[in-house]
């Protein structure tokens, strides 16, 4: 833990922004920022499998009451309702969105989308923002997302979105062969 807190401020110091440790989850907060403004580093991921679920959906936020919140809109698949800002969705190990304040991407509602290169040793964010580019598909999250746009950019079955060629056991197993739950 300590060296966590250690790579976790070094990071913060290194981009002139205060560091903020909730629950493990290593935000920064840039200097003078809210509540509602976080930075998102490489150390906000981890093995998904103890994140909880719903569905085929991990779910991760710093606030216990958020991540009810969150849980609840996606079970339910609650129309026109956003996510708590700091939600993080993941289906698979190397994919993620997190909600920010709308007006830091104004395109997605706030959902950040990044691809990630995960292994034994951690997580490293190969891409990230408003406009990436799935590579095995060729176009935008947001492309792909944007059906979803009453569901909050959410896609589920049922919210509009294309359909992803894994079905749920091949789900499950991706989900399961996440480097970074593997022991060292």
């Amino acid at each position: 833990m300590r060296t966590f807190i250690n790579v976790c401020r070094h990071l913060c110091l290194s981009t002139g922004s205060l560091m903020l440790l909730i629950a493990g989850l290593g935000f920064c907060l840039p200097s003078g920022a809210s509540a509602q403004e976080l930075m998102v580093s490489e150390q906000t991921f981890g093995c998904i499998l103890g994140w909880p679920k719903v569905r085929n959906t991990r779910f991760k936020h710093s606030d216990p009451e958020k991540l009810k919140e969150a849980m609840r809109i996606f079970r339910d698949s609650v129309p026109d309702k956003e996510y708590p800002v700091g939600t993080i969705l993941q289906l698979i190990p190397f994919e993620a969105m997190v909600k920010h304040p709308r007006e830091k991407f104004p395109n997605t509602n706030g959902w950040e989308f990044f691809f990630l290169d995960v292994s034994k040793e951690g997580t490293r964010i190969t891409e990230r923002g408003e406009q990436v580019v799935n590579r095995s598909q060729g176009v935008t999250c947001l492309s792909c997302h944007q059906p979803a746009a009453r569901f909050d950019f959410v896609c589920e079955k049922g919210h509009g979105c294309a359909p992803i060629p894994f079905d749920d056991q091949k789900i499950a197993e991706i989900q399961r062969s996440d480097l970074r739950c593997m022991k060292k």
